[in-house]
């Protein structure tokens, strides 16, 4: 019948509403940090040692500390360690990184805020409380919990030896940052601790931004050096990595990637850093020049389309097949 035409439309419309009322929930609503608490509790509760094992890099005297909060994400404790002065990136459980503070013997400086969800910004107030001379940076037009340093694009932090560049990406949220820690003052490569923007082999959800908006934040990641570290929020290294495969089969890169990540995974070991280069071999996210990929997502250039829009088209039918993967 006609109106079995329009019946998965509406169905996928009334998905979207739903999902957009629950996305408005969280964000902007007490019933949203009351769920980032219940969650937090449930997390320290089944994962007591953190959701996995990592080991701290150090970097000619810059020691970068991944910290494993909730059920997969990550903060990140940088240390100059002549100093012992400190930064956090995205501190969600301010208990877990608290203690890894005490064990170094560091002062906190600085909070990194990338976004202004809970499970990235929950744990900023909280240290706050502990560390009264801690400054809380961010982006001003993301409602950042305890923001005392508003940034905007290119500006820079600077605690001990340590410099950052805050990169203004919006697309996962309106006000969302990364940041890029300066290798060069210490001889080391770069490190860019991306939050929701980039994990390995993936992207962030395009929840406050168009496929255009996302694809200028993803095309800054894209003109970093190769040997950039790459700090992601969130542990999705397998999942994603599957996904990939089913957009670019052949892609050799990225299937020796994956008998890694499984290696890991399976000692429940942390999947970071992975590198920028890496990166551009096989993160479909970086990869909407692909011919491959434009195969498997059954899209071609327009003859009017220029290569901008087309690859922002690329990037919002990619991101709609990683939505329908995640919910098999």
């Amino acid at each position: 019948c006609r109106g079995c035409q329009f019946a998965p439309f509406l169905y996928n419309m009334m998905e979207v509403i739903f999902f957009l009322k629950l996305y408005t929930l969280y964000t902007r609503t007490r019933l949203g940090y009351m769920y980032y608490k219940r969650q937090m509790r449930k997390a320290r509760e089944h994962y007591p040692a953190g959701h996995s094992t990592s080991f701290p890099m150090d970097l000619n005297g810059i020691r970068i500390i991944p910290i494993s909060v909730l059920s997969d994400n990550y903060s990140y404790l940088i240390i100059d360690t002549a100093s012992s002065l400190a930064v956090v990136v995205d501190p969600a459980d301010p208990q877990s990184v608290q203690a890894v503070i005490l064990e170094e013997g560091v002062m906190l400086e600085a909070i990194l805020c990338t976004h202004k969800h809970w499970d990235h910004s929950g744990g900023n107030k909280g240290l706050k409380r502990l560390h009264s001379s801690c400054r809380v940076y961010g982006n001003a037009a993301d409602n950042i919990p305890g923001l005392t340093h508003p940034l905007s694009h290119k500006e820079s932090v600077t605690v001990g030896r340590m410099h950052f560049k805050a990169l203004f990406t919006p697309g996962h949220t309106v006000g969302h940052m990364i940041y890029l820690l300066d290798g060069q003052a210490f001889g080391a490569p770069s490190s860019l601790f991306s939050g929701d923007l980039v994990f390995l082999s993936g992207c962030g959800r395009m929840f406050e931004g168009s496929a255009t908006t996302m694809l200028s934040s993803l095309d800054i990641v894209g003109s970093l050096s190769d040997d950039t570290l790459l700090w992601p929020g969130h542990e999705y290294a397998e999942d994603n990595l599957l996904f990939a495969a089913e957009v670019e089969p052949r892609n050799a890169t990225r299937e020796s990637k994956y008998q890694w990540v499984l290696q890991q995974r399976g000692q429940k070991m942390c999947t970071s850093p992975s590198t920028i280069g890496e990166e551009k071999q096989y993160n479909p996210f970086l990869r909407s020049h692909s011919a491959e990929l434009h195969l498997a997502l059954r899209v071609q250039q327009l003859p009017d389309e220029d290569w901008t829009q087309f690859r922002a088209r690329v990037l919002e039918e990619l991101r709609k097949h990683k939505d329908l993967f995640n919910r098999r």
